[in-house]
């Protein structure tokens, strides 16, 4: 099978990789993530991602164009279903990438992560499959979570510490925030 993989990060992508190789699955990657913010740290995962492929013979196609605008038009006024919105212009994007370069099916290093909606991503992934006419793939990487982890330390990888967006990242850094706050309110 030749798969399209759509990919979030490097790290996603170590565990992610691995797995599909040892099927036999003749697998290349798609980097298309219009939600990261800020732009450095856009640059910083493309960045990431394309040693990580290199070391990895991993063939890469990206998209470097930095999309946050033509997120934050379908998001805004739309923040509690922000998630799906992503899914949803990540994945399309994929299957039409698939199906653009010959793939046999498609998926995502979202499904790595204990974070994301997997009901969601998986049926996103087979509305696109049926609207594009290729394959989704799916698979519950999350098995692979920490060996996925140790391996991008190993690699010293660059990790985030948020999926990217604007939303989450005032959500991991509010919550740290609101905790310090916490504590010093008691001491």
């Amino acid at each position: 099978m030749k798969l399209l993989l759509h990919v979030c990060c490097a790290p996603c992508s170590t565990y992610t990789l691995s797995r599909l190789r040892e099927q036999n699955i003749d697998v290349s990657g798609y980097f298309y993530n219009p939600n990261i913010h800020p732009y450095r740290e856009f640059r910083k995962r493309l960045a990431t991602l394309r040693d990580f492929a290199r070391e990895k013979d991993f063939p890469l196609e990206l998209e470097t164009e930095y999309g946050l605008t033509e997120y934050l038009r379908k998001v805004v006024f739309h923040e509690k279903e922000r998630c799906m919105i992503c899914y949803d212009m990540r994945l399309e994007k994929t299957a039409q990438q698939a199906v653009k370069s010959g793939a046999d099916a498609f998926s995502s290093t979202l499904l790595y992560s204990k974070y994301q909606n997997h009901k969601a991503i998986k049926q996103i992934g087979g509305k696109m499959a049926e609207k594009y006419g290729v394959e989704f793939y799916y698979d519950d990487f999350r098995e692979g979570w920490q060996e996925g982890i140790d391996r991008a330390i190993a690699m010293d990888l660059y990790r985030q510490p948020y999926c990217g967006c604007i939303y989450s990242e005032q959500e991991r850094y509010d919550k740290k925030l609101q905790k310090k706050l916490r504590r010093e309110r008691k001491s």
